[in-house]
């Protein structure tokens, strides 16, 4: 427990991330809470991703209860290095609030926005 921004003790919450990828495609999986303290290990897993070259990255943020302007600019970044190579980031199942700060930022006309996860891509995983 940590003191809150009003003196209430809240909980730490973590940023949990899972990725799957199937012949140049990956669905990063995140859950938890985006934000000024969580962005750096969502960078993280977007750089290893990366690495590993898919050309179509869908991020499931079904279980992301919310993101700041921080966890925005981690997803903007990795937009702008897969399109470099020609590829896409997508973003799958955004919670209401999440979703809210897509339009609000004009975000959601920058990125796909889909709301479930790509039948195509869950057929895919199934598959390997």
């Amino acid at each position: 427990m940590t003191r809150g921004r009003y003196g209430a003790n809240v909980r730490l919450v973590e940023l949990k991330v899972a990725t799957q990828s199937h012949a140049g495609h990956a669905v990063m999986a995140v859950a938890g809470e985006i934000d000024l303290y969580t962005a750096p290990r969502l960078q993280t897993e977007f750089t290893r991703l990366l690495e590993t070259g898919p050309d179509r990255v869908v991020i499931d943020m079904s279980e992301v209860e919310f993101c700041d302007s921080t966890g925005m600019n981690v997803l903007l970044s990795a937009l702008k290095r897969l399109r470099e190579r020609g590829g896409s980031l997508e973003v799958a199942a955004p919670r209401p609030a999440v979703r809210k700060i897509l339009q609000v930022t004009g975000l959601d006309s920058v990125f796909t926005v889909h709301d479930t996860v790509p039948a195509d891509l869950l057929t895919a995983e199934q598959q390997g």
